[in-house]
């Protein structure tokens, strides 16, 4: 007799547009990619859309207990969630005339009230430390809720607010991109990128995203490559590496006297390999033996 396992219905909910999606426990609600659902968080319930469809795993496999599914959204949820909207839109041009009232060095981004009003928080950027005391005592008085100020970065606040990049596409972090995976200068000058920051940087004023999509490609592409400044034979001569072009395997030789050719980099000849040089003791053993 086959040994019975425990499972749970997965499916994946996104809070906002876009963003991360994050797994929830749906066993017992039948539900469908692009449902509205109740969950539980562990801020308190909020709503959110099903954005993966629906998983069913062994208990064993989930790494840890998951939040569940409360129900699929109810036309009375919907009415609740269009207060949320107004309340949210309200906090947020209130928030932001007392930052000018009180002359505090942060910039408001948005507001997020929990499904049950039982917070709202206010995301905002800022170039160094903020005293908000005051302001959140203006804010709790007005709203009588908790209140929370969150400082977000600017590559968060790009997403938030959308927009297109110079590829004349919508921002990835603003249209499927879950997490931000960390970038760098050296991934810019792997791919022969010019080093020109508006070139090289999004609406964020950080560098793009998408310079990381395609950085492990480059880096294994490369180790077959001869790197810049080796001495290689070519079908011209001998010459020294330049500059490197990996989507077409292409390397460009200086031959000396200003001429350059470009070369594929499987017709570059190999050099016979040399003897090593004898040590010291490796010449004394070699003389004990004679």
């Amino acid at each position: 007799m086959m040994e019975q396992y425990e499972t749970k219905s997965i499916v994946g909910i996104r809070f906002k547009n876009t963003g991360k999606v994050y797994s929830f426990d749906a066993t017992g609600v039948v539900l469908e990619e692009g449902d509205t659902v109740i969950v539980n968080t562990e801020s308190g319930p909020a709503m959110g859309s099903v954005a993966a469809g629906v998983r069913v795993l062994a208990c064993d496999q989930l790494s840890r207990a998951l939040q569940k599914i409360i129900r699929k959204a109810t036309a009375e949820d919907m009415k609740v969630h269009e207060e949320n909207v107004r309340l949210e839109k309200e906090a947020l041009a209130y928030c932001m005339e007392k930052i000018r009232e009180r002359n505090l060095a942060m910039r408001l981004v948005s507001v997020e009230s929990l499904f049950d009003k039982s917070k709202l928080l206010f995301y905002f950027t800022a170039e160094s430390r903020v005293d908000f005391r005051e302001l959140v005592k203006d804010l709790v008085r007005k709203y009588k809720t908790r209140i929370e100020l969150k400082q977000i970065w600017v590559r968060t606040e790009a997403r938030i607010y959308g927009g297109v990049g110079m590829c004349g596409r919508a921002l990835c972090c603003a249209s499927f991109l879950d997490t931000f995976a960390p970038v760098s200068i050296k991934m810019a000058k792997e791919q022969n990128m010019l080093l020109n920051p508006e070139k090289i940087s999004g609406l964020c004023g950080r560098l793009m995203c998408c310079l990381a999509f395609e950085h492990d490609q480059y880096t294994e592409a490369r180790k077959n490559m001869p790197k810049c400044g080796k001495t290689v034979t070519t079908s011209e001569g001998r010459g020294t590496v330049v500059r490197q072009n990996v989507l077409e395997r292409m390397v460009v030789v200086d031959l000396g006297d200003g001429k350059e050719v470009e070369v594929p980099v499987d017709s570059i000849q190999k050099d016979p390999p040399q003897a090593k040089p004898k040590t010291e003791k490796k010449k004394q053993a070699s003389r004990r033996r004679s």
